[in-house]
């Protein structure tokens, strides 16, 4: 039931509150079990230092876990976070983050995921995270 990523795309603009577009992810691609998302470096997300900040980061995780679960389900639904855990690697400084989440189970109420986010230009992992989520709908 995967969508496309201008589909997903279309559920970030819709579903999403401002302070979270304002991050300005896109969607790069779409599976059975999984969403690619891009957070584009931004010298106004770098914390001192000149590194991306950890908020924007775990922000970008929980984003790309609905926006796999939406593409996993063929449309948004109502969903909720229960639960999400990050361990940072490595700073990110001047490049764009890659986001992976890759839907470990879901099912009618839950969801569960992990997610990958790379540096970009270097294909380093600066962070991992899991999620878990209650769906609503």
């Amino acid at each position: 039931m995967t969508m496309t990523p201008a589909e997903a795309d279309k559920v970030l603009a819709d579903n999403f509150a401002p302070w979270v577009l304002d991050l300005g992810l896109t969607v790069e691609s779409l599976g059975d079990d999984r969403a690619v998302l891009r957070l584009p470096w931004s010298q106004r997300l770098a914390r001192e230092g000149g590194g991306l900040s950890g908020q924007a980061l775990m922000a970008a995780a929980d984003t790309a876990t609905v926006i796999a679960v939406s593409a996993a389900r063929g449309a948004f639904v109502p969903m909720t976070t229960v639960q999400q855990s990050t361990s940072f690697q490595r700073a990110v400084t001047g490049s764009d983050v890659l986001i992976t989440a890759v839907l470990t189970n879901l099912g009618r109420r839950m969801a569960f995921a992990d997610i990958t986010l790379t540096d970009s230009a270097s294909g380093d992992l600066a962070a991992r995270a899991s999620t878990v989520y209650a769906l609503m709908g």
